[in-house]
C-alpha cells in the first residue's frame, strides 16, 4: 500500500498540505486494524524507482536462480515434515506452531534476541510463531540446518518495520 493517501509524504523534500509527513503517514496507515496487519509475515518498505535505477546493471542473482533456490528450500521442508510423519504439511507456513516451535529451536542467543525484540515491539502469539516460521524459511533458502542468529533477525526486521508504523498511528 502507499505510505499515506497521495503516495508522496516519504518522497524527500515533499511537505503535505494536510498535515506533518509523519502524521499523515500514521493516520493513513491506520485504516489497517491491529489483528489484520498480524496476519501479514512481511512488510518492506519499496522506494519509488528513480531513472538512475532503471539503467543500473542487472542484479547478480537472477529470477531463474532465486527460483532454484525456493524450489531447493520447498523440497526441503516437504522432507522435513514428511520425515515428521506431516506428509500433509509441505511448508512451513502451513506447519503446526508445536512442530514449528522443535525444527525453529534457537540456540541461546537467538532465544535472547527474540525475547528482547517480542517485549519491545509487543508481539501476539500469532506473531511469535509466525517469525519462527520465517526465520525457518530463510534458513532453508540458505540451505542451513539451523537457524541462526542472522535468520532470527532478518525474520523480524520485516515484523518490527510494521510494528513501528502501526505504533505511530
Amino acid at each position: 500500500m502507499n505510505p499515506c493517501r497521495c503516495g508522496m509524504a516519504t518522497e524527500p523534500g515533499y511537505a503535505c498540505k494536510r498535515q506533518p509527513n509523519e502524521r499523515c503517514i500514521a493516520t493513513y496507515q491506520a485504516r489497517l486494524s491491529g489483528p489484520l496487519l498480524d496476519r501479514f509475515d512481511l512488510m518492506i518498505e519499496v522506494p519509488a524507482v528513480s531513472a538512475a535505477d532503471l539503467i543500473l546493471p542487472p542484479p547478480a542473482e537472477g529470477s531463474e536462480e532465486v527460483a532454484q533456490r525456493v524450489a531447493r528450500a520447498r523440497a526441503i521442508q516437504a522432507e522435513r515434515y514428511a520425515a515428521l510423519g506431516l506428509s500433509h504439511v509441505t511448508t512451513n507456513a502451513a506447519a503446526p506452531a508445536a512442530v514449528v516451535e522443535e525444527v525453529a529451536r534457537l540456540d541461546k542467543s537467538g532465544t535472547a534476541l527474540f525475547r528482547e525484540a517480542a517485549e519491545s515491539v509487543h508481539l501476539t502469539a500469532r506473531g511469535f510463531h509466525r517469525i519462527l516460521k520465517l526465520a525457518r524459511t530463510l534458513a532453508d533458502l540458505d540451505e542451513s540446518p539451523s537457524v541462526g542468529r542472522l535468520h532470527l533477525g532478518e525474520a523480524l526486521a520485516y515484523r518490527t518495520s510494521m510494528s513501528r508504523q502501526s505504533r505511530a498511528a
